[in-house]
């Protein structure tokens, strides 16, 4: 086997290769967007690099042929706040061969290591969580866009190597042709018909209010659950937004408010993977007009929930129902929507899951984020679950 590292345009077309290899007979595999997975290393378009950097690698076997891929990175913003120093890998594939994985690991690990890392993370992204981050362990079923996927047998390979479970993660399942629960509902119109609350949806035409909303309530709300929280950036949101312009559906986005404070915020997007499934990744001309068409057509019947938060001092008083019921009244004029996939919650957030189930939602996929400690005899500590949540 060999090596490569990606340091040419020549290479990192084959790092979008291996996937393509190695996919090519699961029909459920949606191929990314190429241009996205470029963009995630290089610097010019991944605000991370302003405080980070990142390697990748081709796995080659003897008859030099592709067989497998990694990447490592580290974020200068994080990686203090663990245990150990913390890097991470993701973007990896590989062939059913343990013997390859192993190289693909050590090829991060000792990268890592150099850099004075302690430990890795994977696989994870070199961005944040809402993208490409975790294992999918369970539920091999259709991916949306931007999360994880994956054959069953890289569990095998990660635990063989030595990783450990830092965090497991759920992605939740609502199907929208059917009624709000009663209860859930009746919680939903009191928060509603409350005066002090506001449901807003994003607006292009007043986009940098709502993105400076939507992140200060980031901002105030994950840092309690989150061990190594790091402010969002307003650049960021604002590149990730236009990039997504093309699928966004501003009444996807919304912003609560409590007498003018924003207090919540819900972002979801329509699962473009519908249409990147008939793709193959590329973009250009023809791929374009295929888009537009399948769009216009409206292929996409499912939405994908990245994220939901609440600011600590309004949490437990409904707001989040009152997020739900607006979006239910969306859907309603949008009827060829059936589905919507929230992915993902973490088992150290077990507040979010009560509000996911209480709505009517069934779990349908497990994740797994790993650590693996390079000091094989440290101590391992899983993500920390809040003292209250254990109860």
């Amino acid at each position: 086997m060999r090596l490569e590292e990606v340091k040419n345009r020549k290479a990192q077309k084959a790092f979008l290769e291996v996937s393509r290899i190695l996919y090519r007979d699961d029909d459920t595999w949606v191929c990314p967007f190429d241009k996205e997975i470029d963009s995630i290393f290089d610097p010019k378009n991944n605000v991370y690099f302003k405080h980070g950097e990142a390697s990748r690698w081709l796995l080659y076997d003897d008859n030099q042929q592709l067989i497998g891929r990694v990447a490592a990175f580290i974020d200068r913003n994080s990686c203090d706040k663990h245990d150990q120093k913390t890097g991470g890998m993701g973007f990896f594939e590989c062939i059913n061969m343990q013997e390859a994985a192993n190289l693909l690991f050590d090829t991060g690990k000792e990268w890592l290591k150099e850099r004075g890392m302690e430990a890795m993370d994977g696989p994870i992204n070199f961005g944040e969580n809402d993208k490409y981050w975790g294992l999918l362990v369970d539920g091999f079923s259709h991916p949306s866009y931007e999360i994880a996927y994956n054959p069953p047998y890289y569990q095998e390979l990660f635990e063989t190597y030595g990783f450990q479970t830092y965090y497991k993660q759920e992605g939740f399942h609502l199907d929208i042709t059917k009624p709000l629960p009663p209860r859930f509902e009746r919680i939903a119109q009191r928060v509603a018909n409350n005066p002090d609350y506001e449901f807003k949806h994003f607006r292009w035409k007043e986009a940098d209010k709502y993105i400076q909303d939507f992140v200060s309530v980031y901002n105030e709300t994950w840092p309690t659950f989150k061990e190594n929280f790091q402010p969002l950036e307003v650049s960021y949101i604002k590149k990730t937004l236009k990039k997504a312009k093309a699928i966004i559906d501003e009444e996807f986005i919304c912003i609560a408010y409590s007498k003018g404070k924003p207090i919540a915020i819900y972002l979801m997007y329509p699962d473009v993977n519908m249409i990147l499934k008939h793709l193959n990744g590329k973009l250009n001309l023809s791929a374009k007009l295929k888009f537009l068409y399948l769009k216009k057509k409206k292929t996409i019947t499912r939405a994908r929930g990245v994220l939901m938060g609440v600011v600590p001092a309004y949490q437990s008083r409904g707001v989040e129902a009152g997020i739900i019921l607006t979006l239910v009244k969306v859907f309603e004029r949008k009827p060829h929507y059936t589905e919507i996939e929230f992915s993902w919650v973490g088992d150290f957030n077990p507040k979010m899951k009560k509000i996911f189930m209480s709505v009517g939602c069934t779990t349908a996929k497990h994740y797994i984020t790993y650590r693996y400690l390079f000091d094989r005899n440290a101590e391992f500590r899983r993500y920390p679950i809040p003292e209250d949540d254990k109860k």
